[in-house]
């Protein structure tokens, strides 16, 4: 029996992990026409599809799936009291009407009320900022960067797998912030709830990129375990945002994740 020679067994440890195809996936994107990445993934890590690993294993611009954690420490750092703090509206108009009211960091999430969270970002130091960054192994952050839009502006990225490394520490909490604010970030994220199964999660859209780009981010809890699940596309414009949840849901039920 060969056995293969011992630096080659090293050298295939340290490069990075490639994936097949999923061409279940990749027929989604290309009926959808989109232009993008999806990683679905087993919590325990067993088992894993992909489509276009390349653009999956390719930082972008974090967007609002930054929310999830930006939450998660403010709520640690007690930047705020908790999720029914509100954040009062000082009667500045913005494009987004949702955003024209006051919110707690409830509604600001489902909202994606990036004043609200602004607001938030201005009580937290750049350098508690970068801690939990890295602490999260949450893509990279490169300095210097805007305090109250680096999640915004491009400073901040990650990649479409560190997104799902990211979402499994916050299912396993195996990251070391308190369990009241693992909770309060659970609630929050909540996008739909069914008899068989639970989705957390949020969208993103990083327009300050070319192209731009959209996200969703999040896990599926259902009867069977729980899934994790990235996906990302270029934008070309705000008529194709619905496609982040459309093909990330057709992805799911593809692969007999929900019904």
């Amino acid at each position: 029996m060969n056995k293969q020679p011992w630096w080659l067994l090293l050298i295939a440890l340290y490069l990075p992990m490639s994936h097949a195809e999923d061409a279940e996936l990749a027929r989604i994107f290309q009926a959808a026409g989109a232009n993008g990445t999806m990683v679905i993934a087993s919590l325990d890590g067993t088992r894993q599809f992909v489509h276009n690993d390349s653009r999956a294993k390719t930082r972008l611009p974090a967007a609002s799936t930054f929310k999830i954690l930006n939450s998660l420490m403010a709520l640690d750092e007690g930047a705020i009291s908790g999720p029914e703090e509100v954040f009062v509206w000082d009667g500045h108009q913005y494009d987004i009407p949702d955003w024209n009211r006051s919110h707690t960091l409830a509604s600001a999430y489902k909202a994606s009320c990036v004043w609200c969270y602004q607001v938030i970002a201005s009580r937290i130091a750049p350098k508690t900022y970068q801690a939990h960054i890295q602490r999260a192994g949450y893509g990279q952050l490169v300095e210097p960067f805007d305090q109250t839009r680096f999640w915004l502006d491009g400073s901040l990225k990650i990649s479409a797998h560190e997104q799902i490394e990211f979402i499994r520490k916050l299912v396993n909490r195996s990251l070391p912030y308190k369990a009241a604010s693992y909770e309060a970030v659970r609630d929050i994220m909540i996008i739909e709830k069914t008899d068989t199964y639970t989705i957390r999660a949020k969208t993103g859209w990083a327009t300050s990129s070319t192209p731009q780009v959209g996200w969703y981010v999040g896990y599926v809890e259902t009867k069977s375990g729980t899934w994790l699940f990235a996906f990302n596309m270029d934008i070309a414009d705000k008529s194709q945002l619905p496609l982040r949840q459309q093909v990330t849901m057709k992805g799911l039920k593809a692969k007999a994740i929900i019904q």
